[in-house]
């Protein structure tokens, strides 16, 4: 009796429905598989593949023989090697061959997905079953399995900036995309090549979610032992080695037949995107050396010259940063950490020395919001650095989860360097967030930025520790996987957003218009008890913060008499503009909300 595996009692999905199956050749390296192999081509064949191709890999049972009685072809490579069986089986390609599809001959493959692979060809060229995307998947591999897979996704996410989730064997490529990218690896780094260079060659590349089954027989040959697993991952790392160093010094975006990388053909391309790569990094850290000791802008107008020097260097390198067709991931994030360290040591702006007080006169049990640091109570906890402080005549206006961000670190030492250090961890997080959603080429408009490189590591601004939050809650709400629950997102879409926005307004109080825009985003839903949901995740971070500088009686977060908060502005243009019309509008803050 023969068992097909991964088949399905569905009459919907025991065929392809229609998809067009005559021009897929599926490709099956197959040794000692003679107890699931004729199992596996049923399956095939039962879902209208009838173009199957056994690469017999040296085995020592009726492998071969099984196979041609299923009705496969059977060609022999006897030198062992995954790869090299794959090889072997792309010579000699059958005329109308559009699209090759991989999978292994154990029956751990879940082929009843296959029509779902062949109904997204018009929008991808590789297309790959993630095992690793259903609990059942990961449950059926190793741990040994779960964590190369998940290590080599990392490490290629890392190099090329492409964030995938499993290494899994079971793949339908275009014909002539596995021609760009021209494989060389004849063992079992195969798959990892196959991937890694998918992105260099700029492939539409589409995961699914698949099931995966353990082995229905046989030994496996690589995560069955120990030595073979370690063998494999070595393996891997290996490859994505030579890959990574082909890619920074032999230009490996783009593809030719020959698997050489190639910036649209053109070597003199290739060898300009590895000199303006160079010549970027160079600039921005010159420009950040050459800006380091000129930051006391408020204190010494003659060093702001040779600060916008430095940053001016630093933008030049920046702007070419715009032209990189690729960038890997120890390059972003090498530059990205090493400019800011140089900022580190920068004198800061004016507000740090407010952030500082702030956080130390909590620590003495006092509240910033009751007394301004120049309150006669306070004068004897005067500190050296005192009379860097701004607006020493109003209270505290920052927020309350701001204040508490302050108190815990005067907890561990009121030092610029420290609270500078939490600035820029949580810029860093933000650049984390942007390149996991959009790659690292993309999020260099912010990690290379010098604006926001001075901004948190020179200036010691903490604006990061809001932006970390809304960011976080903007790719919250618009994750890409929420499509599949149509226009809506689900509940807990909304909720967390409105959660981490919340947090974002009880850091900095400008956050609070996008908390609206996502109230008036469900009220177009005609979701009142939606609506009201959000505002009350939107407003519990602020509650809850302001608990332990509130009463009963009085809640003083922001010092509305004060003369600052009334009429004091950081940007003046529009104010002064609109005071040309209307005189009125010079009275008070207000009007500004908007």
């Amino acid at each position: 009796m023969i068992q097909s595996f991964g088949s399905s009692e569905n009459p919907k999905m025991g065929g392809l429905d229609g998809y067009s199956t005559g021009n897929v050749l599926v490709i099956m390296p197959a040794r000692d598989e003679a107890e699931t192999l004729a199992g596996v081509i049923r399956a095939l064949q039962d879902q209208g593949l009838t173009r199957i191709r056994v690469v017999d890999n040296g085995s020592r049972d009726r492998t071969p023989e099984i196979a041609a009685q299923a009705g496969a072809e059977v060609i022999s490579e006897p030198i062992p090697g995954y790869g090299q069986a794959c090889w072997r089986g792309l010579q000699n390609l059958p005329p109308g061959v559009e699209w090759i599809l991989f999978c292994d001959a154990d029956g751990s493959d879940d082929l009843s997905q296959l029509p779902e692979f062949l109904a997204r060809r018009a929008d991808c060229d590789l297309i790959l079953a993630n095992r690793r995307g259903s609990a059942a998947g990961r449950s059926a591999l190793s741990p040994v399995q779960n964590f190369g897979n998940a290590l080599a996704s990392k490490l290629i996410e890392w190099g090329w900036g492409y964030a995938y989730h499993d290494l899994g064997p079971l793949r339908l490529i275009r014909r002539t995309a596995l021609d760009q990218i021209g494989m060389r690896d004849r063992g079992f780094g195969w798959t990892v090549e196959t991937q890694a260079r998918a992105v260099e060659c700029g492939l539409r590349i589409c995961e699914l979610p698949a099931q995966y089954f353990p082995r229905r027989g046989g030994r496996s040959k690589i995560a069955g032992t120990l030595s073979g697993s370690v063998r494999a991952g070595l393996v891997i790392l290996g490859t994505l080695g030579r890959l990574y160093w082909r890619q920074i010094w032999g230009g490996g975006n783009g593809c030719d037949g020959n698997g050489r990388g190639v910036a649209r053909n053109a070597p003199a391309a290739r060898a300009s995107d590895r000199w303006v790569l160079w010549l970027s990094v160079l600039l921005l850290g010159v420009g950040a050396i050459l800006a380091l000791p000129h930051g006391n802008l408020v204190r010494s107008p003659e060093a702001v010259p040779r600060f916008w020097w430095g940053m001016g260097v630093m933008n030049l390198g920046f702007v070419l940063s715009w032209g990189l067709r690729s960038v890997g991931g120890l390059w972003f994030w090498g530059v990205a950490i090493a400019t800011r360290l140089i900022l580190l040591g920068m004198y800061p702006g004016d507000d740090i020395w407010r952030y500082l007080w702030e956080g130390y006169v909590q620590t003495l049990g006092f509240s910033p919001y009751e007394f301004a640091p120049n309150a006669e109570i306070l004068e004897s906890f005067r500190t050296p650095w005192w009379s860097e402080i701004n607006h020493t005549d109003v209270s505290a206006i920052y927020p309350p989860i701001t204040q508490l961000g302050f108190w815990v670190l005067a907890t561990i030492r009121p030092a610029v360097a420290l609270f500078k250090l939490a600035f820029i961890a949580a810029d860093l997080g933000i650049c984390a967030l942007l390149s996991n959603r959009f790659g690292f080429r993309a999020t260099l408009l912010y990690a290379w930025n010098p604006l926001v490189i001075y901004s948190f590591a020179g200036g010691g601004h903490y604006d990061s520790w809001f932006l970390l939050p809304l960011v976080a809650a903007w790719l919250w709400f618009d994750r890409p996987y929420a499509r599949q629950y149509g226009n809506t997102p689900p509940l807990f879409h909304w909720l967390g957003s409105a959660l981490l926005l919340g947090i974002s307004v009880a850091v900095k109080w400008m956050s609070l218009p996008i908390l609206g825009f996502l109230i008036w985003r469900a009220l177009v839903r005609r979701k009142l008890g939606l609506a009201i949901l959000v505002i009350g995740f939107g407003l519990l971070p602020v509650v809850v913060s302001a608990l332990p500088f509130c009463s009963l009686q009085t809640c003083p977060l922001i010092p509305t008499d004060s003369f600052f908060v009334a009429y004091g502005r950081s940007a003046e243009l529009i104010p002064h503009l609109v005071a040309q019309v209307w005189p009125a509008s010079r009275e008070s803050n207000r009007i500004y909300a908007v």
